[in-house]
């Protein structure tokens, strides 16, 4: 039996039906590409620009509108952008080259007056893009881009002058002297807080931005002057953590530690002669330092610490306030941002610059009621206030670890000079 001839018939076979198949995968390629183009074809959009859209200077909010405003009522202008003409007018002239376009043949580029508006009336309102589109005029997907274009130039812009924070002893000792002038608080170098800012949940990101109020969240933890001030900020910290977590991982708190800051070296309380370090304030949720003022517990107190309590409170109120002012001026932050958080981080540096270098230029344009000076009608005694009073606390302290010895035995002493002739304040003892 010829089994070389049998085996070259079944190899011709073989290779017949593999020519065949590749011959009906072309054409099933060919057919795909041509289902394609058809259904290209189709979706293929019938104008380069919608018409109601190419009447945005007939028609639209800053060629019209704003005119208006501007020339007959700056009152409503000012509430429409958060802010004066005047403001307006010198942010364009300094962004306005970041953000302008070169003119091409396809089609003119959006005004930079245009593109700065829009993007202060979507952080002054919070309104989404898909609104916002049918009263400017612009596309969603523009505004978006837009939106993230303008925040970025305004950061470029302004960072390095509105947003810093003090690195030598007599930027520092500036804000101290606001601090004790304005709240009668010693040493206080700045109030610390946190915001939490809501969002839509991120891709991918599971459980990391969910916060314990049900919530996606991402965190702005601020230090405030007595202004009302931003003058150090992490921006997009994730909502899973606490204030406490952010702080402890911050550069803020290690540079405060290893002495790094600049912070003035220890020095007497007025009107004392025991050196006390300088240092922040805060709520409840941050561990007790040396650097680091927090009140007492609220189980068993005694006068003396709801006095403390009251007074460190007073001071302590300065960045809940800047929280307040900042929000109500530009409430996207009080609205779900429906961005990713590198926009949303984006946004919210953009908002903490434009705060303040309003609170800069127009210092009672806003919350004036807040800048109240009550601090009239102090008699101090010099060096006699420690006279008459147990100040053992100061030196040993008992309780649990969670704050540093050093921490205890500071805010005893504090305490007991807000109770004294030397710090005390006239009205402290009504006010709890």
């Amino acid at each position: 039996m010829d089994t070389s001839g049998k085996s070259r018939r079944d190899y011709i076979v073989a290779m017949l039906r593999h020519r065949h198949n590749l011959i009906d995968l072309t054409l099933h390629m060919l057919q795909i590409n041509r289902n394609r183009r058809h259904r290209r074809n189709q979706r293929r959009r019938r104008s380069w620009v919608r018409e109601w859209i190419g009447r945005r200077r007939n028609f639209g909010i800053y060629d019209q509108l704003m005119v208006e405003l501007r020339n007959e009522d700056q009152a409503s202008f000012t509430n429409f952008l958060r802010m004066p003409p005047d403001m307006f007018d010198e942010l364009l002239a300094r962004v306005g080259p970041r953000i302008s376009r070169k003119h091409t043949s396809y089609r003119e580029p959006l005004e930079p007056g245009l593109k700065l508006s829009l993007t202060l009336r979507h952080l002054a309102s919070g309104n989404k893009y898909s609104s916002m589109k049918f009263a400017w005029r612009v596309p969603h997907n523009t505004i978006s881009v837009v939106v993230k274009l303008v925040s970025q130039a305004i950061i470029d812009e302004y960072m390095d002058e509105v947003l810093v924070c003090p690195t030598t002893p007599e930027e520092w000792r500036a804000i101290v002297d606001k601090f004790y002038g304005r709240w009668n608080f010693p040493h206080t170098c700045g109030a610390l807080d946190g915001k939490h800012v809501a969002s839509r949940c991120p891709p991918k990101s599971g459980s990391l931005y969910f916060n314990y109020k049900g919530v996606y969240f991402i965190i702005l933890l601020a230090l405030v002057d007595a202004d009302y001030k931003f003058i150090w900020a992490d921006v997009g910290g994730a909502g899973s953590a606490s204030d406490a977590q952010i702080y402890n991982d911050s550069e803020l708190k290690q540079c405060a530690e290893d002495g790094t800051l600049g912070l003035p070296d220890p020095e007497p309380l007025p009107n004392d002669t025991q050196n006390v370090p300088y240092y922040v304030v805060g709520d409840d949720a941050f561990s007790l330092r040396s650097t680091m003022m927090k009140p007492y517990s609220q189980r068993c107190l005694q006068n003396e610490e709801r006095i403390f309590n009251y007074r460190l409170s007073r001071v302590r109120r300065v960045s809940e306030n800047a929280f307040g002012i900042l929000a109500n001026r530009f409430q996207v932050l009080l609205s779900t941002m429906q961005h990713e958080p590198s926009t949303v981080k984006l946004i919210v540096k953009s908002c903490l610059i434009l705060h303040n270098l309003m609170r800069i230029r127009y210092p009672g344009l806003q919350n004036q009621q807040l800048d109240i000076d009550d601090n009239a009608n102090r008699n101090f005694v010099p060096g006699a206030w420690r006279n008459g009073r147990n100040i053992a606390d100061t030196q040993r302290v008992t309780g649990f670890n969670t704050a540093s010895k050093e921490g205890k035995k500071q805010r005893n002493l504090i305490k007991h000079w807000v109770n004294s002739t030397a710090g005390s304040v006239p009205w402290q003892d009504r006010m709890i």
